[in-house]
């Protein structure tokens, strides 16, 4: 049983993983975790979903700087 749990990546895992990819700084051990225990499909979804959220976030922070310089 906890071989099997081993075997399945949690979403926490899976979200820490991206989101430490995206900053690079992912570590040798959860990035062999990551190859050896994920589905890549989880990965890539999670990967699209955050470069998303990420570049919305971006743009509002552009946005509200410009609304507040007055231009």
């Amino acid at each position: 049983m906890n071989d099997e749990q081993e075997k399945n990546l949690t979403l926490w895992q899976m979200l820490g993983s991206v989101l430490a990819a995206a900053l690079g700084v992912q570590s040798g051990k959860n990035r062999a975790r990551d190859f050896s225990h994920g589905k890549p499909s989880h990965f890539i979804i999670l990967g699209v979903g955050f470069t998303v959220l990420f570049v919305l976030i971006v743009l509002g922070v552009v946005k509200l700087v410009l609304y507040l310089a007055g231009l």
